[in-house]
């Protein structure tokens, strides 16, 4: 396994159609939830994917710096394209390192799908916030504290 980790403009064409289409595939398709996946803060993250040795897509995350989505730097977009063999996590586990070291954070703000919950406290976020609906799916509104 290896880390693509990459600004927009330095990501390949190869790269990104592998990210975008794993998006659509999993937040428009899967989850039955047409909305507007490609979006202008694509252009101003830090996009980590996690590759096999064939260089098949297994896990993707962004990183948006501070004042983009939240106050604080964000992760969005977490996905993993085989569930239960830990990816989401890592591609998390990288993110949060990346938020740390690129943008000084000491917080880090996600928005999570319900479901998700154990896995984002598993990696240290406190919810902090009720439930709410986004584009139809519940999510909440989580924290990592440095």
């Amino acid at each position: 396994m290896k880390y693509i980790i990459k600004t927009f403009n330095d990501l390949t064409p190869k790269e990104i159609h592998q990210l975008y289409k794993a998006r659509i595939d999993v937040f428009v398709v899967e989850q039955n939830c047409p909305y507007p996946d490609v979006d202008m803060h694509d252009l101003v993250s830090i996009h980590i994917l996690l590759l096999n040795d064939c260089d098949e897509l297994l896990a993707y995350c962004r990183v948006l710096p501070a004042n983009t989505t939240f106050p604080t730097p964000s992760i969005g977009r977490v996905l993993a394209l085989q569930r239960h063999k830990d990816y989401a996590s890592m591609v998390v586990k990288k993110a949060i390192a990346i938020a740390i070291n690129t943008y000084n954070a000491d917080t880090i703000t996600i928005e999570a799908q319900t479901y998700a919950r154990a896995l984002y406290e598993k990696l240290g976020f406190q919810q902090t916030s009720n439930p709410f609906l986004e584009d139809g799916i519940e999510h909440i509104q989580m924290q990592y504290h440095k």
